[in-house]
């Protein structure tokens, strides 16, 4: 819990810092100067703020009603069908519309040609950002992992937070009633999973997952909230609205299954809500100086577009994918298995249609 919180903090101040490092000389002409509108634009930039931020809230809170809506809990396959469609919607985020973005900042011709035009800094800091993830990956869950079984006995474990508080009860609930269907609660889902392992990896997986999303969640906020032209920004108001939506539902997908206490959801949940709002407010408080053709905003949207499309990439593929469609339910369910690839080219597809105006 206090990694958790920790962990956004440094980034909520990373969030306010960021605007500082795009801030350069010109170095290239905008082009758009016939077409900027200050009080037209900001009314768009306001109407996304609010759609953002009602599309993100509701994106990332639908996966998590499982224990209001029986059909959405994470053991029922149309659990594995929504968060094929989300997963298809993240890596189509990382392929389609962070990467193409991060090409054409590192290989603008704003940009000096040595060293910008020698090398693929590009295709380089993708690959070493999903390089990263796999080792944050693997680390984050050994470091958990042991340190549960540490704690284990004394019951102060990470799987143990949301337990502390119903032992006695719950451990009488699981051994008298759990073959029954009664068991209620976090140790109800524990009975049901022997292995912890699979929760410590959920943990993980959202946490990281959420991390590649903020970062090029800020990045857009900012270069919508920067802009005055509104020709530019009404088709993003809508095209970034469906976005939020579907990439929090891949979001919620990952923190329902982590199990977390309800206050780290609260958290991870107004964080991936607020970072794209937060983004275009601070875009707007810097339009006047913000030059998104300067070299120095170049670069740094550049390589955190790359990173942010590493992270993406690796997550859709290794842990939602790979993860779920080698689960022995889908494996043993060729029904399933037909709907979720289905679900996976449709939530692909949307994504990558939405990049005809986004």
């Amino acid at each position: 819990m206090e990694m958790v919180q920790q962990l956004y903090s440094t980034l909520f101040c990373a969030l306010f810092l960021l605007p500082s490092l795009v801030f350069g000389e010109c170095s290239c002409d905008t082009g758009d100067e016939d077409q900027r509108d200050k009080d037209q634009a900001l009314k768009y930039k306001l109407v996304a703020i609010s759609s953002i931020l009602v599309a993100g809230a509701l994106g990332v809170c639908i996966p998590m009603l499982g224990k209001t809506i029986p059909a959405l809990r994470p053991e029922k396959n149309i659990f594995f069908i929504i968060k094929a469609f989300a997963a298809g919607v993240i890596l189509s985020t990382g392929f389609i519309h962070v990467l193409p973005d991060a090409f054409e900042n590192l290989t603008s011709p704003c940009l000096a040609e040595n060293p910008w035009g020698k090398f693929p800094f590009t295709g380089f800091v993708a690959m070493v950002s999903a390089i990263g993830t796999l080792m944050v990956d693997a680390f984050a869950t050994s470091y958990y992992s042991k340190s549960h079984v540490h704690n284990a006995p004394h019951g102060t474990g990470p799987l143990e937070e949301k337990v502390g508080e119903h032992d006695e009860e719950d451990h009488t609930h699981v051994h008298t009633h759990a073959t029954h269907g009664h068991a209620h609660g976090p140790v109800a889902y524990l009975a049901q999973n022997p292995g912890s392992s699979e929760l410590l990896r959920n943990r993980v997986i959202s946490q990281v997952l959420e991390l590649g999303i903020v970062v090029h969640s800020v990045i857009i906020g900012i270069s919508l909230g920067a802009s005055e032209s509104p020709k530019t920004i009404r088709p993003l108001v809508a095209a970034l609205t469906f976005h939020q939506f579907f990439e929090g539902m891949g979001l919620g997908g990952c923190i329902s299954q982590a199990n977390f206490k309800s206050r780290a959801i609260a958290i991870m949940v107004v964080f991936y809500s607020l970072t794209t709002p937060v983004g275009i407010a601070i875009g707007i408080g810097i339009s006047n100086v913000y030059n998104e053709n300067s070299s120095t905003a170049l670069i740094v949207e550049g390589i955190f577009n790359a990173a942010s499309a590493g992270i993406l990439i690796y997550m859709a593929l290794v842990d939602l994918l790979a993860a779920d469609f080698m689960n022995s339910r889908v494996q043993s369910n060729f029904k399933l298995q037909i709907e979720s690839n289905v679900s996976l080219l449709l939530g692909a597809g949307c994504m990558s249609l939405l990049a005809k105006w986004a």
